[in-house]
């Protein structure tokens, strides 16, 4: 069953063909990063405008690569939330306008589910041979949420962030210390090899919860720079290179901690007989590294290019609702704020 999956959810473009949920034949990704990176952030309007440009050449290749033609395919897969309104657009339009001039079935997927069912790419669940219920880490820059996976398209949201996500907060300390977008590789890159002698940044959390708070941590770094003196910016004083690394690592081992900690907390509660991680924070080797020293059950975590946004994962959550017949009608729209039960 070979299904064209597409991603426009956010900044990257992105197609690619599934077989059967597992084996990908193409895997397409534009990347809008450096038109963003002057901004330090993703900019909406010019995000869905770079949709426009590059989603048809987009699919092209993902269709070339794979060596199928539009006849061959099973079903057309798409992002229809959560995510920017004008990106997801521009994926549902062009996916409903391909399913209806090649009379095939189309799938509306919910971003988050994609980013859960990247853990079957490449067979990555099926080498592990654990079962359900798993535990569910998603984390990105919108969105940071545990999920308890009681079996195929069953889900129950355990905790999600109160404020900002773990990969918003990754990009807004990273501007603090003067780093690039996005910021989670950038404090990866300077967390290496540092000494971490500073005091450690709190660990927030919710009383009588497992959700997350990662505002008053990057309050803290904020107020820390503050009170060194380089932060706000200026051309007088700026960060030291040992005080960028210093404050990398302690800031990443405090997002590691919170996210590691509460996942670990929900398999203890729900009795699950595994981890899977999924979103762009996912790629974090210290985030994999302490999952896998502190889980007592098997950990699955894509690797890390289909961690980040990707149509592949969207094709592979699309395998399992066409299984169940469950396709969308023509009527689907872009649901920027969509739940994921």
């Amino acid at each position: 069953m070979k299904i064209l999956g597409i991603e426009t959810s956010c900044d990257d473009t992105a197609a690619s063909v599934v077989d059967n949920g597992v084996r990908i034949l193409s895997n397409i990704i534009s990347s809008q990063s450096l038109m963003h990176e002057r901004y330090g952030g993703i900019i909406p309007e010019i995000s869905s405008r770079e949709h426009l440009t590059s989603i048809i050449p987009v699919v092209n290749e993902a269709l070339t690569e794979a060596s199928i033609t539009p006849d061959q395919l099973d079903a057309v897969s798409v992002t229809y939330g959560p995510g920017l309104a004008g990106s997801l657009l521009v994926g549902v339009n062009v996916a409903k306008g391909l399913a209806l001039s090649w009379d095939k079935p189309l799938l509306g997927i919910n971003h988050l589910e994609g980013h859960i069912y990247a853990g079957w790419l490449e067979g990555v669940f099926e080498k592990i041979n654990t079962g359900f219920p798993l535990v569910c880490l998603i984390a990105s820059g919108g969105h940071t949420e545990i999920v308890l996976m009681k079996g195929h398209l069953d889900y129950q949201i355990l905790a999600r962030t109160r404020d900002d996500a773990a990969g918003e907060a990754f990009d807004k300390v990273a501007r603090v210390l003067g780093l690039g977008f996005p910021g989670g590789p950038e404090i990866e890159r300077e967390a290496v090899g540092a000494n971490l002698e500073m005091d450690p940044f709190p660990r927030p959390s919710v009383k009588g919860s497992l959700d997350f708070s990662f505002s008053g941590l990057k309050t803290a770094v904020v107020r820390r720079a503050e009170s060194e003196g380089f932060y706000p910016q200026s051309q007088e004083i700026a960060p030291s290179s040992e005080q960028v690394r210093e404050y990398s690592a302690a800031f990443q081992e405090a997002i590691v901690d919170c996210l590691v900690s509460r996942t670990i907390s929900a398999v203890e509660q729900y009795g699950a007989k595994g981890i899977l991680i999924g979103g762009g924070v996912a790629a974090n080797s210290e985030l994999k590294k302490m999952m896998h020293q502190m889980s007592r059950t098997p950990v699955i975590v894509p690797r890390p290019s289909l961690c980040t946004d990707n149509g592949a994962m969207i094709a592979a959550a699309a395998f399992h609702r066409l299984k169940e017949l469950d396709v969308s009608q023509w009527d689907l729209d872009a649901i920027p704020n969509l739940s994921l039960t």
